[in-house]
């Protein structure tokens, strides 16, 4: 046979004896291969030796046999790679499936099911491995793998060094960038409460009470344990029956303020005239007066800052022009040019915790000469704070070129309101206290208006209505022209008229008096008669004047001007009449201390209804057809 087709054959015998006997070695393919004799009636072909013109006959019965060799040899070499290749896979198979547990056996079964069995390994070309690699890649697939985890630079962990442990230890956490702003905030309010406690203030309740009035529960922060004190002037020869009330004097209240100021005086005035000056020197009946002016002078030797706003034009400014020499502050308000009106305001501030509010002006005729009532309230800084907001609006407008914001900044909001009182002891018993002002204009947010108050204290009253003031005409007396004003007058008729309130209204005569308001009066006396007989009773208040008295200008009048009911007491600084409410500056005190302790005689409103039924009962209180008015009558004539 020629060489040609022997070679497949020996190849595959050798395969097949590695296969079948794996331990003998391979040696015959180190052996010569002699050729086997040939056919004589066949003739060997090869590329050197063509035997041309040679018969076909033998040509193609020598392909034939040659092509059916080659055809059993290639079926041998698939039947041989087959052994070699599926049948020892398969039984690696069978023996890991029977040590599956059963579930998988289940599992595999179906699989096998699933899987068509026309699908066959495809047929390996000689010695290549592609089934084989298939039948491993399968195998591999069936056996389960334990999910690989993609390591971030985040997962590695590193190996903890003594170092970087010590370094992790010492190290704090990182806070949050909310919780370091609060920090800040609440460092830089310590810091600036800090320093300004320890720049001089004596008075860390006040500065702490400041800080409360920033807060939204700052009504429910003042809890002022606070001294109220009834002050009034009593004129010199205006006498009282034996055991009728007395109360300590304005100028010692004025004193007592004095002495107890550490820091500030805020006083806003109509105007000053302490000193006696219009009467010569050494007069007297302004002693008093000028002892007070002498401790305002000494306040800046004390330390102690004087702020003073005061109504501009004054008719003399000399006590003014010597304070603020000597170290006051003082500001000239020019309110007629912003609201028509003027500055009729009375108070003090002292300290940011007491307080001074009534009807005395900063004149030596409020101590001595002239009727007058207030209220000082000492150790009360909820409430001085929120009196001290309405000093503010006055110094504010007196810098120069001030004029009336559309809205007021919001320091200057009110503390207070008839909605919001604040919530303190008075004397040790529990009060509702706000504080009014007037006119709207000068009101600042959350302020109530001083004539909402008088008329909100009618209304609330249910069984009776104690009132004394200087005027009161329901006009707007210095309007041009005048024009009717019912504001005050309907609420006081339909209190009595309708809800059945004793009224007694108790009204000064002077010889600054306006005519027409006794025309008023008498038209609510009217109404006490049948068949009407509302509740209602007016007398005038006259203050006697020996000769010497009545040389004295503007002095011998009652210049209270106050109100008080069943529930409230009111103490103001306004006479009622429209043009005090709309145009002129003034504020209200008040003051709620009824619930709880009825009749009570350390209440504020038991010591005001004393005080008024005092001076109602004197001699000195005249009906309107008495004979005694002809004294008063003659005074409305000569004006």
């Amino acid at each position: 046979m020629p060489k040609k087709s022997l070679e497949p054959r020996r190849r595959s015998k050798r395969i097949k004896d590695q296969v079948l006997n794996p331990e003998q070695e391979d040696t015959d393919h180190e052996e010569d291969v002699k050729p086997e004799p040939q056919s004589k009636g066949l003739l060997l072909l090869t590329p050197r030796n063509p035997i041309r013109g040679s018969s076909r006959a033998l040509k193609s019965s020598r392909r034939g046999g040659v092509k059916e060799e080659e055809e059993e040899e290639e079926e041998e070499e698939r039947v041989l790679f087959h052994q070699i290749t599926v049948r020892p896979v398969q039984v690696i198979l069978q023996k890991m499936r029977a040590e599956l547990p059963p579930q998988k056996q289940e599992e595999e079964e179906n699989e096998d099911k699933d899987t068509p069995r026309s699908i066959t390994p495809p047929p390996v070309v000689k010695e290549d491995l592609r089934p084989a690699m298939l039948s491993l890649q399968k195998l591999r697939e069936k056996i389960p793998e334990e999910p690989r985890q993609r390591i971030t630079r985040r997962a590695e962990q590193k190996i903890p060094t003594v170092r970087s442990a010590n370094l992790n230890a010492q190290a704090p956490r990182r806070p949050s960038r909310s919780a370091l702003l609060c920090c800040i905030v609440l460092i830089t309010m310590a810091m600036a409460l800090g320093s300004w406690y320890f720049l001089g203030s004596r008075q860390a309740g006040l500065k702490m009470d400041w800080f409360y009035s920033l807060l939204p529960w700052q009504q429910e922060a003042c809890q002022d344990h606070c001294k109220l004190t009834l002050v009034e002037s009593i004129p010199a020869d205006l006498q009282y029956p034996e055991g009728a009330p007395r109360h300590v004097s304005i100028y010692q209240g004025w004193m007592d303020l004095l002495h107890q100021a550490n820091e500030t005086v805020q006083i806003a005035a109509f105007y000053f005239t302490l000193r006696g000056s219009d009467l010569g020197p050494a007069a007297p009946q302004a002693s008093e007066g000028e002892e007070v002016f002498k401790q305002l002078v000494e306040l800046k030797s004390r330390g102690i800052s004087l702020k003073i706003a005061v109504n501009s034009p004054q008719q003399s400014d000399e006590d003014t022009v010597y304070l603020e020499k000597n170290g006051a502050e003082v500001r000239q308000v020019h309110l007629k040019n912003l609201t028509g009106g003027i500055v009729h305001t009375k108070l003090w501030v002292v300290d940011g915790m007491h307080v001074y509010v009534g009807s005395a002006n900063m004149d030596w005729r409020s101590l001595t000469q002239v009727k007058e009532l207030g209220v000082v309230l000492a150790n009360c800084s909820c409430l001085a704070q929120d009196v001290e907001k309405v000093f503010g609006t006055y110094w504010h407008l007196g810098t120069k070129g001030a004029t009336l914001p559309q809205q007021w900044p919001r320091r200057y909001s009110a503390l207070s309101s008839k909605q919001h009182p604040l919530r303190l002891k008075l004397n040790g018993i529990d009060a509702e206290v706000y504080v009014s002002s007037a006119p709207p204009s000068l009101c600042a947010s959350g302020r109530t208006g001083d004539l909402d108050a008088i008329l909100s204290i009618i209304d609330d009253a249910q069984e009776f209505i104690f009132i004394s003031v200087m005027d009161l005409i329901p006009l707007c007396r210095y309007c041009k022209p005048p024009r009717f004003w019912p504001a005050i007058d309907d609420r006081l008729r339909k209190a009595a008229c309708q809800r059945g309130v004793s009224v007694h209204l108790l009204i000064s005569c002077w010889e600054h008096s306006y005519p027409p308001m006794f025309v008023y009066l008498k038209s609510l006396s009217v109404l006490n008669k049948q068949p009407l007989s509302c509740p209602i009773q007016v007398r005038i208040f006259n203050v006697p004047a020996t000769k010497e008295q009545k040389k004295i200008p503007f002095s011998r009048v009652n210049h209270n001007k106050y109100m008080v009911t069943d529930h409230i007491a009111y103490i103001g600084t306004s006479n009622w009449s429209e043009d005090y409410f709309i145009r002129t500056a003034g504020v209200g005190l008040i003051i709620n201390q009824t619930e709880g302790t009825p009749g009570s005689p350390d209440t504020v409103q038991s010591q005001l209804k004393a005080v008024f039924n005092r001076d109602w009962d004197s001699d000195h209180a005249l009906d309107l057809d008495s004979k005694d008015m002809k004294h008063c009558r003659s005074r409305q004539e000569d004006v």
